[in-house]
């Protein structure tokens, strides 16, 4: 293929294929003259690319829409069979899969039970959540959700053990996947991909530096800076469930994957322990915090109690955050995950409080406002976001 170069016609095409597709995309079927006018093109134009789009398979006609008497233009959209992309959600109770085409509207969804055994295989895992889900033969993306990070120097999964992630510990793992699937293939850390989610729809969206703080059994953060998702060298940028903290006990003390740091200070089992111990109790993080707040709003001893105890928790999550802030400087803090978010405001006005406290810099700290499953929410925008510019970017002649 020879490459286009600037100033040439067919570069002036693909830039101008691109400006009507993404029009299309956000503001739904169009007509001709709605097209030129958002694109800024001539009507011959306008029609030439129209018919290029039609002939890509990339642009359908919508039907027939009546203005003036006498007058009627033809309305078109952008075709969704142009491409589907899938998201899943890896996790100890199973494999959550959305199917989505090009427009974003999602065809299909399925849950896979079970965690696995050490001895399944993650490919025919994957392939039977997809089959469940109904999704095409030929995918243009799946992005996967995993409760670890890829090294992509290693193409191995860290920060989760064969119990965390049955099946899953092998060797170059995304090229096997997308070997055996026969699409591209994208394994992300479920956090992170909570925080793209957060960066599009949620109180991250126009900040171009902020931290996202997950709580729930684990621990886990995800760092945007400069508007970017940062990774880190080897992937674990954000494993802050590892990260020393004072109070808590080091990886030299327990073994490197152990109950330590930062995860052992506020983890799950932490705030169970914590909670029970001011007289307040759950059978999960997220439900003993909720316990706690609505305790918190009586009046008499048990009140004061899980009001202590929220506080103790604050301070507890007060600490690490701070140290990030120290490093990092963010615009907000993001607070999500079961156990942050069952405490809603009551505790995050204290996490704030604590923090504050501690930090010179005093970023506001925030609830998360994205609904549903974030995880998957996150892997279906990187999907699209990857396969809309794969595909838009297709229609430069060769």
């Amino acid at each position: 293929m020879i490459q286009p170069t600037p100033g040439t016609p067919s570069l002036l095409r693909a830039i101008n294929n691109r400006a009507a597709l993404q029009a299309l995309l956000e503001r739904g079927p169009l007509t001709r003259p709605e097209i030129g006018a958002l694109t800024g093109l001539s009507k011959p134009t306008a029609s030439q690319l129209l018919i290029r789009l039609q002939e890509a398979g990339l642009v359908v006609l919508d039907g027939i829409r009546e203005g003036l008497p006498g007058r009627t233009a033809e309305v078109y959209r952008l075709n969704p069979a142009a491409a589907h992309v899938a998201a899943l959600d890896v996790t100890h109770a199973g494999i959550d899969v959305k199917v989505a085409d090009i427009t974003g509207a999602v065809t299909g969804e399925h849950h896979l039970p079970g965690p696995g055994r050490s001895d399944d295989d993650a490919l025919e895992r994957v392939r039977a959540a997809l089959e469940g889900a109904n999704a095409p033969a030929a995918l243009r993306r799946v992005v996967i959700g995993v409760q670890g990070t890829i090294n992509p120097g290693t193409g191995k999964m860290a920060y989760a053990t064969s119990k965390d992630m049955p099946g899953w510990h092998i060797p170059d793992l995304v090229r096997t996947l997308g070997g055996g699937l026969g699409v591209p293939v994208s394994v992300e850390n479920d956090v992170n991909l909570v925080a793209q989610a957060e960066q599009a729809h949620g109180v991250g969206r126009g900040h171009s530096d902020f931290v996202l703080l997950w709580a729930d059994e684990g621990l886990g953060a995800a760092l945007v800076l400069g508007g970017r998702l940062h990774r880190g060298a080897t992937g674990g940028a954000g494993e802050v469930g590892y990260m020393p903290t004072p109070g808590a006990p080091t990886a030299r003390d327990t073994g490197r994957y152990a109950n330590h740091g930062y995860q052992a200070l506020t983890g799950g089992p932490a705030v169970l322990k914590i909670l029970r111990s001011y007289g307040v109790r759950g059978t999960t993080p997220a439900q003993a915090v909720l316990n706690a707040v609505l305790t918190s709003a009586s009046t008499g001893r048990r009140a004061d109690d899980a009001r202590a105890g929220l506080r103790d928790i604050a301070s507890r999550l007060a600490v690490g955050l701070a140290a990030i802030i120290s490093v990092v400087d963010p615009e907000i803090i993001v607070l999500t995950g079961g156990t942050l978010l069952s405490g809603g405001d009551t505790l995050r006005e204290l996490v704030e409080h604590e923090l504050h406290a501690l930090t010179i810099p005093r970023p506001p700290v925030m609830l998360s406002t994205v609904e549903g499953n974030p995880v998957l929410a996150g892997a279906l925008d990187l999907a699209l976001a990857t396969a809309r510019d794969e595909v838009f970017g297709s229609t430069v002649p060769s």
